[in-house]
């Protein structure tokens, strides 16, 4: 359908991509390209808190668009609504290998995060709380343990657990809430639950 200006031409009607910055659509991309997922809340360093994620918001406001763009990609935008974040699905089997050890070496990661944490006797919630999550002893426990750094090494994590923890941390699954203590994002959470739910199964 086109609309007419006031000189009586005919003009395109407003798309989706005038409400939307570039700057903004850049950003979300460039997250997506370095294998994150958008989580609803971020760490804010500086303020020791999490922060509302402004591109967590254009993504919901735009939720359609989005997806529609990301399909013209050859990709498929999706939202999780039970841990509130979106990551990409490719759908090319080009991505797949790839995208498969990533998801392979997170597992392994939340698998021994969860394990140590419930040996431990504390609720896995607790590792999603900015206030509790891993402390430095926990990390020194982990770190020292032969088992956990043979199990890292398979996932080619071959400097450990600081390795480890930043890999997560690269994609929004984990953040680091002060110099020696670190939390799993609403995302890292539910990836973590569902693993259990699954071992349990």
């Amino acid at each position: 359908m086109t609309e007419t200006n006031e000189a009586g031409e005919r003009t395109a009607p407003d798309s989706h991509f005038d409400q939307i910055l570039p700057a903004h659509s850049a950003a979300i991309y460039r997250e997506f390209q370095a294998g994150r997922v958008i989580v609803r809340e971020i760490w804010d360093k500086n303020r020791s808190e999490l922060q509302a994620n402004p591109l967590y918001n254009l993504l919901f406001n735009h939720l359609s668009h989005f997806r529609t763009f990301y399909e013209h990609l050859g990709s498929e935008l999706v939202f999780n609504e039970a841990g509130n974040f979106f990551f990409l699905k490719e759908s090319s089997d080009d991505e797949s290998e790839e995208h498969d050890e990533n998801a392979f070496r997170v597992q392994v990661v939340l698998l021994l995060i969860g394990r140590y944490f419930a040996r431990s006797g504390r609720d896995l919630d607790y590792l999603g709380r900015p206030d509790a999550g891993l402390s430095e002893q926990d990390f020194n426990a982990m770190a020292s343990d032969e088992e956990y750094q043979d199990i890292l090494r398979a996932a080619r994590f071959e400097k450990g657990m600081p390795e480890a923890l930043d890999y997560l941390d690269k994609r929004n699954l984990l953040f680091r809430s002060g110099t020696n203590r670190w939390f799993l994002s609403s995302a890292g959470l539910y990836f973590l639950q569902e693993l259990v739910r699954e071992y349990e199964q």
